[in-house]
C-alpha cells in the first residue's frame, strides 16, 4: 500500500512531498486510535490498487460521511475494473454504517480520473475551493492560539 501511495504521489507530480512510511500507515489503520481505513484491490496475489479514507461529519445532514483521500490503481491494472470495485466497496461501507456522503478531491488536470468519476455518476461540487495549512504557516497559526489562549 505504501508503494502505491508513493506511485500516486509521483503520478501527481509531487513525489518529493510524500514521506509516508509503513509504520505511519500501520498506525493510522491499526493503531490504538485509527485515523484511516483502507480497501485494496489484488491481482495474482499482489496489491495493485488502494483506496484510503477517513471519517468526516456533515453538520447539515447530522451524520458521518467518508472522505476518500487516495484512490490509485497501478497503470498495468487500470481498465480491469479495480477502481470501480474499490469505490463500490467504499459506497457499500458508507451505506452499511448509515453515512450520508462519499467525497473526494481530484486534480483539475487529471482528465482520466474525472472521466472515470463522471462514468459512475459522481458530480463535482461547484463553488468550493480546498484550502490547506501545512509546515510553517500551520505552526505559526497554532502559536497564535497559544499566545491568545486556546478556546
Amino acid at each position: 500500500m505504501v508503494r502505491l501511495v508513493h506511485e500516486l504521489a509521483d503520478y501527481e507530480k509531487a513525489a518529493d512531498e510524500c514521506g509516508l512510511t509503513e509504520a505511519q500507515l500501520h498506525a493510522a489503520l491499526f493503531g490504538p486510535d485509527p485515523s484511516a481505513g483502507a480497501l485494496v484491490a489484488t491481482a495474482d496475489a499482489a496489491v495493485v490498487g488502494v483506496a484510503i479514507w477517513f471519517r468526516t461529519f456533515s453538520t447539515w445532514e447530522g451524520v458521518a460521511g467518508m472522505h476518500l483521500e487516495d484512490l490509485y490503481v497501478s497503470p498495468a491494472h487500470r481498465g480491469d475494473g479495480h477502481g470501480a470495485r474499490l469505490l463500490a466497496g467504499l459506497a457499500a461501507e458508507c451505506t452499511r454504517r448509515g453515512w450520508a456522503r462519499l467525497e473526494w478531491n481530484v486534480l483539475d488536470w487529471n482528465t482520466p480520473a474525472i472521466g472515470f468519476y463522471r462514468s459512475i455518476s459522481a458530480a463535482p461540487v461547484d463553488g468550493w475551493t480546498t484550502y490547506r495549512l501545512t509546515g510553517g504557516p500551520l505552526a505559526g497559526l497554532a502559536a497564535r492560539a497559544g499566545a491568545q489562549g486556546t478556546p
